[in-house]
């Protein structure tokens, strides 16, 4: 969850679930990078979501996590508000995405499901772990 809203990651995407790491900030990044992690080795881009989807920050909590992800070639680690499930769709419960106007592109959603919780909105991670939108760090890069 980001805020008050769903978002879900598609599983094959996640490489992994952490607890947040000490993050290093870069200067020049776009507002959305905190900055990289060192994670068992190999430096990852932290993108937070609620910066890159427009919403206040908001303190980190027990429930903040990182999921990192493969996307666009490289792991980019996605902050989150909380984790809260697994959870399986059918192509029945897949709905159009809607067009909101201008920068529907930059808002990096692939696909939107209607469950019985409520609508479940599905991250592009190759638009959002793009290298315009984090900075290009080399995924062998030593730490």
């Amino acid at each position: 969850m980001v805020g008050e809203v769903r978002y879900a990651v598609e599983i094959l995407r996640v490489r992994e679930i952490i607890n947040p790491l000490g993050v290093v900030e870069l200067p020049h990044a776009p507002p959305s990078v905190l900055g990289v992690a060192d994670h068992r080795g190999m430096v990852v881009p932290v993108l937070d979501l609620r910066r890159r989807f427009g919403l206040p920050p908001v303190a980190p909590t027990r429930r903040t996590k990182w999921i990192l992800v493969e996307g666009d070639g490289r792991t980019v680690g996605l902050v989150v508000d909380a984790v809260t499930e697994v959870f399986g769709a059918g192509v029945e419960q897949q709905r159009a995405v809607p067009r909101l106007g201008s920068g529907d592109e930059a808002r990096g959603i692939a696909a939107v499901f209607a469950t019985a919780e409520g609508l479940w909105f599905v991250i592009d991670v190759d638009r959002v772990s793009a290298p315009a939108q984090i900075v290009d760090v080399p995924e062998a890069m030593p730490a």
